[in-house]
């Protein structure tokens, strides 16, 4: 007979490893993915800043004036507005120009991030489809075409600082423009993030932050003075966020300091953009591309 003392029993296999599992690939998480996407838009900063300012230069090709176009018609705005609503609302030309000319400057930068943001990915859903790039350098992009029409649009308060210097001046509170912008622009990108995801999922959307926006500025101190309202209702004002940017650009163009209520408006509005933000952008950030 022949023996099987030393047979293997034959339930036993040998363990067999797939060429898969004998490579170690790297995980990364939701998390993880989410903060190379923003780490890699702000390293790309000469692509988003070259296709902004290719934005501008295509939309007014051929012009003689170019972008400047929107800074005169800016001037025509605040300049013709400034001394009808003077009139209606009893106000010195004098306090009134100041007033309203920085506060369009600072509105008209804050609609055109938030309208432009919400269809930020549809708009740049060519690019997206065709090229990989980070979702935030999409966003990136329009936020740096609205701050350089933004440095175009200034220049309308030179008049206002020359004909009116005893409510308007620049000092050492004007530096402050700096840091405002930057705190909008931080705000842009982590709520621009948000709208784009939005809008992009829900194409209504676009269509209800312009009405609201029109409500909205009506409700919000541009064209008037918290002063104007009872000193019980004024506490609405203060919590309004959009009042908050806008003194944040505002006091500094006239050389005066925003209060300390409209720092901490913007400080909490930061952080809580950026936690939320952070959160629904590691979500969804996979399927925004489907969503197109």
């Amino acid at each position: 007979m022949i023996s099987t003392e030393h047979e293997a029993p034959l339930t036993t296999a040998l363990p067999v490893q797939s060429p898969i599992d004998a490579v170690d690939f790297p995980t990364f998480t939701q998390n993880q993915l989410a903060w190379q996407d923003i780490k890699d838009g702000i390293l790309k900063w000469p692509i988003w800043l070259t296709l902004a300012y290719q934005d501008i230069s295509i939309r007014y090709r051929r012009s003689v004036l170019g972008p400047f176009w929107l800074t005169l018609s800016m001037a025509i705005t605040v300049y013709s507005m400034g001394y009808l609503y003077a009139h209606l609302f009893h106000i010195e030309l004098q306090r009134y120009y100041p007033i309203l000319t920085a506060g369009m400057l600072t509105w008209s930068l804050i609609v055109g991030l938030v309208t432009e943001t919400t269809d930020g990915f549809m708009v740049a859903s060519g690019l997206i489809l065709q090229l990989k790039l980070p979702y935030t350098l999409h966003i990136h992009r329009i936020i740096s075409r609205n701050m350089i029409i933004f440095l175009h649009n200034i220049i309308v308060m030179i008049p206002i600082l020359a004909f009116f210097h005893e409510y308007a001046k620049v000092n050492w509170y004007t530096l402050l423009v700096i840091p405002g912008l930057f705190a909008i622009y931080i705000n842009s990108l982590m709520y621009g993030l948000i709208f784009a995801m939005i809008g992009s999922r829900y194409r209504d959307i676009s269509q209800i932050v312009r009405s609201l926006i029109q409500v909205i500025f009506f409700i919000t101190p541009v064209m008037w003075e918290p002063t104007v309202l009872p000193e019980n209702d004024r506490i609405f004002v203060d919590l309004n966020p959009f009042f908050a940017f806008i003194q944040l650009i505002r006091e500094p163009l006239l050389g005066r300091l925003p209060s300390a209520t409209n720092l901490l408006v913007v400080a909490i509005m930061t952080l809580l953009g950026t936690v939320v933000s952070f959160r629904l952008f590691a979500r969804y950030r996979a399927r925004i591309v489907y969503w197109l």
